[in-house]
């Protein structure tokens, strides 16, 4: 099955997302673990939900999915049903990433185009994940926690 049309393609389900995430570890020859959260009683952004009910008001069904990938360096996924996902790349979190996003967000970490953008004076440090269309997803982080990975992509 060819997974890179995911990398340009809407993905309207978070199951067609979890495809994508899926078609991405194969390609990067790496391990992934998924785990579903299906109910508005088991999803994160549900925690008002009463017990034992699992729908949202307007009927429909959440579906939340948390993906690990094994290997170097870390990331992780999760994909919330109201088409958003929370990327953390080495501990490293980056918040609502648009769905749609993911994929091209998990080529440039696992291809090698994410960097650690560092400034002397002030001391800063960012880790930039560029994607197609002159789009960056930037998150600062404090210079005293990078791991060996991160300080090996600072430019």
């Amino acid at each position: 099955m060819d997974h890179s049309r995911y990398y340009r393609e809407h993905l309207p389900t978070t199951e067609a997302a979890v495809d994508a995430l899926q078609g991405i570890a194969a390609q990067y020859g790496r391990e992934i673990e998924v785990t579903h959260d299906i109910g508005a009683d088991r999803t994160s952004r549900r925690t008002a939900a009463a017990f034992g009910v699992v729908t949202d008001p307007d009927g429909s069904l959440p579906h939340e999915a948390y993906a690990e990938f094994g290997g170097v360096p870390r990331v992780s996924v999760r994909l919330h049903p109201e088409d958003d996902a929370l990327i953390t790349v080495e501990g490293v979190e980056f918040h609502d990433v648009p769905r749609d996003d993911v994929p091209g967000f998990l080529h440039s970490v696992f291809g090698g185009l994410t960097h650690v953008r560092a400034r002397r004076f002030p001391p800063s440090a960012a880790l930039v994940v560029p994607l197609p269309g002159d789009r960056t997803y930037r998150e600062y982080l404090a210079a005293s926690l990078l791991t060996p990975w991160l300080s090996s992509r600072v430019r």
